[in-house]
């Protein structure tokens, strides 16, 4: 059986250090701000987070850019010439065109590597979400199972690893069309906080409203509460907009409601904190559905 390799893009937001504790292989996506070009490594080696945050918060904006499909194609051909298979995961279709630039990088390196087996995935996921499946599928990895049995394994999860989040300035998402100017106008006034999630075709949905931080937070843990398979059985991923004492609220809360043990917290990465803001708060876990 020939070995292989789990291949992710940075919108995974996960650390660098889990990355290869992992032995997972992360392309950065890109994003252009002041003027210069910057790539999403998890390291932060090219901007870091927190600056990237304090940019933000002084006003200046930002335009962010998916793995192309050269990226792709010199990616998967250098982890080709090692003897390796590649079971590629990718940030949701639904958000940006870097699934379809893997799809398209596969197929043009068939040829090339008539041997090998590069199969891709669309995950569904975003931020740390992504960040789980790919986690979730390495364990699976760990565990001997083949290429072929985790694909099957990440297109059977995909669909049940849920996204709630919420943020803290509407602006951001009316910037990006997720939201329209009244709305973001009158939930600034009233302190209306929108809870967010990922829904089953992998798009941002706003699903409910609570009125101020505290209650958007508590309502992220009640989100899990409800839809949680076996909560304390599972590992809990957070991410958040430079903003970790919330992070820290909210793995607080479903350790003492839940009983959670195991919870990785991670920034939000500028590509997915440039559309989202700073002050994003976001929680991950398995459950029975979306």
């Amino acid at each position: 059986m020939r070995d292989y390799v789990l291949l992710t893009d940075s919108c995974c937001d996960l650390s660098a250090e889990m990355a290869a504790k992992l032995g997972v292989e992360i392309l950065p996506l890109s994003l252009e701000m002041g003027g210069k070009s910057y790539r999403n490594y998890p390291d932060g080696r090219d901007i870091g987070f927190q600056e990237f945050y304090t940019r933000l918060r002084a006003g200046e904006l930002a335009t962010t850019s998916a793995v192309n499909v050269g990226e792709f194609e010199d990616k998967m051909r250098a982890l080709l010439q090692t003897g390796r298979d590649i079971l590629c995961l990718s940030f949701s279709s639904a958000l940006s065109t870097t699934y379809q630039s893997s799809v398209i990088a596969a197929e043009e390196l068939k040829d090339e590597f008539p041997d090998a087996k590069i199969l891709t995935v669309d995950s569904l996921c975003a931020s740390l979400g992504q960040g789980l499946f790919v986690y979730l599928c390495a364990q699976e990895q760990k565990k001997g199972k083949n290429i072929d049995e985790v694909k099957t394994f990440a297109e059977e999860t995909k669909g049940r690893v849920c996204h709630w989040f919420t943020v803290d300035d509407l602006n951001h998402l009316k910037r990006g069309g997720r939201i329209n100017a009244a709305t973001a106008l009158f939930g600034t006034m009233l302190a209306i906080k929108p809870v967010m999630h990922v829904d089953d075709e992998g798009r941002l949905i706003p699903v409910s409203k609570a009125r101020g931080r505290k209650a958007s937070l508590t309502a992220l843990v009640d989100r899990m509460e409800a839809t949680a398979i076996d909560p304390a059985g599972q590992t809990v991923f957070i991410s958040h907009g430079d903003c970790l004492e919330d992070a820290e609220f909210v793995a607080g809360e479903v350790r003492r409601r839940l009983g959670v043990e195991t919870v990785h917290i991670n920034y939000v990465g500028p590509v997915i904190g440039n559309h989202s803001g700073p002050g994003t708060m976001a929680l991950f876990f398995l459950g029975s559905e979306r």
